[in-house]
């Protein structure tokens, strides 16, 4: 994202992206990052309050033509999504960052939801990915109380992957999603999908182990678990093409 502010241009941008992004067969991982300034701040006000004044029915259709697009398309990504947040991470942008796998922040960044300071609840999936990163009690406060916390506070709640200096943060992303992309594609698709099944609470351990056992069933004919074994064995390191 090229500005820190959700104006219309910027959200239809990122929509057809990340739709391209879920849509790709070749993708291997994702890589997502905001200004140097700001990861992403939420809705651009200015243009906001410009609706307001001309059609104030219409100043929130866009939580359904963008914002929730948006967070689904992130949601069907199936390889890994790397964020790397340079800065505030505030209201819907916090929404998009918790939607990716693996956050990099720099040390600046600070983390609020802002909502209920303009009037509003919270929408991009914001309230859903709080509490099954904190609970309700720390969800609660952030999104009632509008606590905004710090890098190294959010790493210590589990908000983000990793915490490095400011000035490296995107290149620490971009060696994260590099690392991602040169692994075993197919391996990574298959954890996500657990990790969320596991996460979702919606089923069973009878249930989980056997999606565990079909998913382990068809990466073990893949041409990456074989020559990763045989490295091995070889005492040397493997080579994943994805496949």
């Amino acid at each position: 994202m090229h500005t820190p502010a959700l104006t219309r241009r910027v959200k239809e941008e990122l929509l057809a992206a990340l739709r391209r992004a879920a849509e790709s067969t070749t993708a291997r991982a994702v890589l997502l990052l905001g200004s140097d300034k700001a990861f992403c701040v939420g809705q651009d006000l200015a243009e906001h309050a410009r609706i307001l004044d001309e059609a104030p029915e219409q100043a929130l259709t866009t939580v359904h033509e963008h914002y929730n697009p948006i967070v689904l398309a992130l949601e069907e990504i199936q390889v890994p999504v790397v964020v790397g947040i340079g800065g505030a991470a505030v209201g819907a942008g916090l929404g998009f960052a918790l939607a990716g796998d693996v956050r990099v922040s720099a040390r600046r960044a600070k983390f609020g939801t802002a909502f209920t300071g303009i009037g509003l609840a919270s929408d991009s999936g914001l309230a859903y990915r709080l509490v099954r990163s904190l609970g309700q009690a720390r969800a609660m406060e952030m999104m009632l109380l509008g606590t905004v916390i710090g890098a190294e506070r959010a790493l210590e709640l589990g908000l983000v992957t990793e915490v490095v200096d400011d000035d490296a943060w995107a290149e620490r992303a971009r060696e994260v999603a590099l690392r991602l992309a040169s692994g075993p594609t197919s391996a990574f698709v298959a954890a996500k999908r657990e990790v969320r099944a596991a996460a979702s609470g919606t089923q069973e351990l009878p249930e989980l182990l056997e999606e565990e056992a079909d998913l382990q069933n068809q990466l073990g004919v893949t041409a990456d678990h074989a020559g990763a074994v045989k490295a091995f064995l070889d005492k040397r390191a493997p080579t994943f093409t994805g496949s």
